[in-house]
């Protein structure tokens, strides 16, 4: 497929060091979705800002070593870094240090050009914590093209999010992923109660206006619902973990870029689930991609 043809996607929003108890790992949630819609065959573009120095001129060549194109800002402020926890199934607890480069990341003429460019724009709440980072990805968001996917994953960390502020990013989205423990804390943030988990996802694609609801629940299953009515719901494979950093980010740029590319909603969801099951079996939220991605589900199908 040549590059006039090959659909772009954009990621806004933290890139940083994860800082693991066996070494530092790349990480941030849009730059792990961005890394993996570029594994996927699709043109990926990180929009972020580091500090000018070795921590984040290494990220930026990781990054670009990895086919993902990067439009980072360099700024006086540090590069970012995150301590992570792992308890002993390998599920992390973050710690997210503030005051960081990508805390600054400033609206210029280059990055609303290729905002404008993209055929999905993914962000979180994360990035949105500092003024001035909020106020450049909300003008972003108003400079997609029509018809652009603009796929929220929520990832709540810390505090480090409102109401106010989800409220806001749900108007502008067109995909809204959640996990299960996400679900239960916006339930009672929206006042959604008596209904199922399925209801819930239903009112927010309906109240929002969303193209897909996504709902993620760790090591049992997922779902994905479609406002043409289409709906998947897939087991969680069993596969040795090494830790899960990175693997509902790598279920969502797997995702995108698949749907892009024109697969069926099943089909989507099938290979994000063998994305996903694949990053826990690895240290961290990049690693390198095999010849052949194993079919996890058919495996457990056996």
């Amino acid at each position: 497929m040549s590059n006039t043809t090959t659909p772009s996607v954009v990621a806004i929003g933290e890139l940083l060091w994860d800082m693991l108890p066996d070494g530092r790992k790349p990480g941030g949630a849009p730059a792990n979705f961005i890394y993996h819609v570029a594994q996927n065959g699709v043109r990926g573009t990180a929009v972020t800002a580091v500090g000018d120095d070795e921590l984040g001129r290494d990220l930026v060549s990781i990054l670009a070593d990895n086919d993902v194109n990067v439009a980072a800002q360099v700024n006086d402020y540090p590069t970012g870094i995150t301590a992570v926890r792992l308890d002993d199934g390998g599920i992390p607890e973050y710690d997210v240090v503030k005051g960081v480069a990508w805390d600054h990341l400033l609206l210029t003429r280059q990055l609303i050009e290729v905002v404008e460019q993209a055929d999905a724009i993914c962000y979180g709440t994360l990035a949105l914590r500092s003024p001035e980072t909020h106020d450049t990805i909300i003008e972003l968001l108003k400079h997609t093209k029509p018809g652009a996917m603009k796929f929220f994953d929520i990832n709540l960390r810390g505090d480090h999010y409102s109401k106010e502020l989800i409220e806001e990013l749900l108007e502008a989205a067109t995909v809204f992923k959640i996990n299960d423990a996400e679900l239960l804390l916006l339930r009672d943030m929206f006042d959604i109660r008596g209904t199922s988990d399925d209801d819930a996802c239903r009112w927010f694609m309906s109240e929002y206006g969303l193209d897909y609801v996504i709902l993620t629940g760790g090591s049992t299953f997922s779902t994905i619902i479609s406002k043409n009515g289409e709906s998947s719901t897939l087991a969680t494979p069993h596969v040795e973990v090494v830790d899960t950093v990175g693997a509902g980010d790598s279920f969502s740029g797997t995702f995108t870029a698949r749907t892009l590319l024109g697969d069926t909603l099943a089909e989507a969801h099938r290979k994000a689930v063998n994305t996903a099951a694949y990053v826990c079996t690895a240290n961290g939220a990049w690693p390198e991609y095999p010849d052949t991605m194993p079919d996890y589900l058919a495996q457990a199908a056996q």
